[in-house]
């Protein structure tokens, strides 16, 4: 069992920071790596990055946003709970070597994945600039922990509500017209990403996006998490899931995130009841 020491709302409730005590992966833990999370005996298997690692303390930091039965569950569990099933570290960590100037794009909860990277690279000596973006300022998550990781922070939103007025590949585009950029990373919703990799193949700069692609096992073995990536088949867990995102197939990881909108509705209406159910017996 796996206690849940400190917990931490974000985003107006729907982002949710939770420091685990977990000694074994934290010792282990690098930068890109994930964990597999059960909550309960009953409950799925889900993937879910690591926003930090204390290995001294042993603990790691997952950051989540509510979007599904799992997750709402998983929001559930206060201070002091404990998750059935946390198994890592997971997954290739990021190869942080020193190039120059690296350019960190983070959307949403994709900056949560991007703050461990970005830092990596910063203390490999790179001239590290982050560009952190979401819908509104309400929605912006870990900016300070961000700027302390970067050389340079850029904040921009959608609506305006705070820096930029515009999206992340509008920055994006600026820097890449300025001056020399020698590796951008991008993280966050699909869309997103692909976003990123149109803008950078223009440049012809090497462009690297972590997928979150479906998993259950996240070992290898059951092959759902398979991806399109430079014409072949790639598995996200254990090939990635890191990987150059000028090769990969978008179109298709994102008709294969949309294979389960039924079950996955399904099964929130009967967590939705279930809550109700419980309530009224308080």
């Amino acid at each position: 069992m796996y206690t849940i020491l400190s917990k931490r709302e974000m985003a107006q409730g729907t982002v949710v920071e939770n420091v685990i005590s977990a000694p074994r992966i934290a010792k282990k833990a690098q930068p890109g790596q994930f964990v597999m999370l059960r909550v309960n005996e009953t409950g799925e298997r889900i993937p879910l990055t690591m926003a930090d690692s204390d290995p001294e303390k042993g603990t790691i930091k997952i950051i989540y946003q509510v979007v599904g039965k799992t997750t709402a569950l998983l929001k559930t569990l206060e201070v002091g709970d404990a998750i059935q099933d946390v198994a890592g570290p997971l997954g290739k960590a990021t190869h942080l070597e020193k190039l120059g100037t690296v350019v960190c794009v983070g959307g949403g909860t994709g900056v949560a994945v991007l703050h461990p990277i970005t830092r990596g690279f910063k203390e490999a000596g790179n001239n590290v600039i982050s560009i952190c973006g979401s819908r509104t300022k309400d929605l912006l998550i870990l900016e300070e922990e961000m700027a302390a990781a970067s050389t340079e922070c850029q904040i921009c939103t959608d609506d305006g509500s705070c820096g930029y007025h515009g999206f992340g590949t509008d920055l994006l585009k600026k820097l890449l017209d300025d001056g020399k950029v020698d590796l951008v990373v991008g993280i966050g919703p699909v869309p997103m990403m692909r976003a990123v990799t149109n803008l950078t193949r223009k440049y012809n700069v090497r462009t690297m996006v972590s997928l979150n692609a479906i998993m259950v096992d996240g070992t290898g073995m059951c092959g759902c998490c398979r991806v399109t990536v430079g014409g072949k088949t790639r598995f996200a867990c254990v090939d990635g899931p890191e990987f150059d995102g000028h090769e990969v197939d978008f179109d298709e990881l994102m008709t294969r995130l949309r294979s389960y909108p039924d079950q996955e509705k399904d099964s929130m209406n009967r967590f939705d009841h279930q809550c109700r159910a419980e309530a009224a017996l308080k």
